[in-house]
């Protein structure tokens, strides 16, 4: 199939509507048409499995599902019908329902790390709660973010540190301060350096279980609350996050992703002596840890059990895995074979999957990104990254496989060419976090 005849006419009028009355075309940054090549943003019409359709026929296979949070595929069986039954019960009381504590139950027995868990819709504001709960223990007002970590929270303490710090007071960006993921040295320079300030350290738990136990030490010894970002690691890792892993406890961790199979809901969980901080029975000043109108929908919450349960008795983290070794394989064979093996880059855990694309130099290059997703997109593999479901069949990988040794034979066609420009067929995508528009 050449360009010519690939088209999206009704996914591009779809987006000109969404454009229209949302701001950005879509409800995550990452999900925008800047991130796609011009006029091939597919508009999803609806998934199942490791599938989606667009809402001009075409059917892709779907890597990277919901922003990671597909895990399990889309329309999961059992997920669904665990939703199903709490519909006719009703979703929402004007106190707790039995679900909600059959709910935190279930998730401290899977991670069992925890004392206590607080339910939310959005991993930011699991974040957010971590940090002002860690505040108001430690008394102090600098947050500490590992720095090689792209996103933690929506919120101004996260926020007015990239690039999209529009409309956040430099007062609130200065009270956050970054560390350099597995230097333990630097950690201990920036505390040193702010002694007695930080109230927190914050990261996602994606490497060596020395260094996680440095951060432990390191944390202990100056006095600052360990905060794990699981929102991505949680169940990919293992059920019970790369805590579990592991074998490191930190004093707070948020998870969400995963944790739903696409339905709203996200976790924070700790130390009993942290959370009850949030709660009625100490005689403290009260931290308003978290209080939201949605985040013990019922429905949500016995989506969040059906995950769990399908994690454990399926063995879901280790199929994950074993189909991300067998994607990153092929992709790293077929890069090779058509000469590019050091322009198309496999990175991450197997389970996590990302992909770079690398120019002429070998540095990251979105105008080469651009004419891979074109290629991948032409061929029926939607793949902003490489991120597996658990839905992928053996003949969805080798599919994608071949896709990408097409796109790869495109791609050193480029590089012979010194220009990527003629197989771009438009702008390139562009990076989500930039300060213009």
């Amino acid at each position: 199939m050449d360009n010519e005849e690939f088209g999206l006419p009704r996914s591009r009028t779809a987006n000109e509507r969404l454009h229209a009355l949302i701001p950005g075309g879509a409800h995550t940054y990452a999900k925008g048409d800047d991130q796609y090549p011009e006029d091939l943003a597919p508009v999803i019409s609806h998934g199942h499995g490791a599938h989606v359709w667009d809402i001009d026929g075409n059917r892709y296979i779907e890597y990277g599902s919901g922003l990671r949070s597909v895990s399990l595929g889309h329309a999961h069986p059992r997920v669904i019908e665990a939703v199903r039954r709490e519909l006719d019960r009703g979703s929402n009381f004007v106190r707790p329902s039995i679900v909600e504590v059959d709910a935190a139950e279930r998730f401290l027995t899977t991670v069992p790390t925890a004392d206590m868990v607080k339910f939310a819709k959005n991993g930011s504001d699991a974040t957010t709660a971590a940090v002002r709960l860690a505040r108001a223990a430690t008394g102090r007002r600098r947050v500490a973010i590992c720095g090689d970590h792209p996103f933690f929270s929506v919120d101004d303490w996260f926020i007015g540190t990239t690039p999209l710090s529009a409309g956040i007071p430099a007062a609130t960006t200065e009270l956050t301060v970054a560390f350099p993921y597995g230097d333990l040295a630097a950690t201990e320079e920036l505390l040193t350096g702010y002694e007695g300030e930080i109230a927190c350290l914050i990261l996602e738990p994606v490497g060596r279980a020395e260094y996680l136990v440095g951060l432990r030490e390191l944390a202990d010894r100056h006095g600052c609350v360990l905060i794990f970002d699981e929102m991505i690691t949680g169940f990919r890792w293992s059920e019970a996050g790369a805590q579990g892993l592991y074998g490191v406890v930190p004093d707070l961790s948020t998870f969400g992703k995963a944790l739903g199979n696409g339905f709203a809901v996200s976790a924070l969980a700790g130390r009993r002596e942290l959370m009850e901080r949030g709660g009625l029975r100490h005689s403290g000043d009260r931290v308003f840890l978290l209080s939201t109108t949605h985040g013990a929908e019922t429905h949500a919450l016995a989506a969040a059990m059906a995950v769990q349960t399908t994690y454990a008795e399926e063995g879901i983290t280790a199929r994950l895995h074993a189909l991300g070794e067998r994607l990153a394989a092929g992709v790293r064979e077929a890069a090779a074979g058509m000469g590019v093996g050091d322009h198309v880059v496999v990175r991450g855990r197997a389970s996590n999957l990302v992909f770079a694309t690398l120019d002429e130099k070998l540095q990251p290059s979105q105008h080469y990104r651009t004419l891979f997703l074109r290629r991948l997109l032409m061929g029926g593999v939607l793949a902003p990254s490489f991120v597996v479901s658990s839905a992928l069949s053996d003949a969805d990988i080798e599919h994608t496989i071949e896709v990408v040794a097409q796109a790869c034979a495109v791609y050193r066609k480029a590089l012979d060419a010194g220009d990527p420009t003629p197989w771009m067929a438009g702008r390139p995508v562009k990076p989500v976090f930039r300060r213009l528009a």
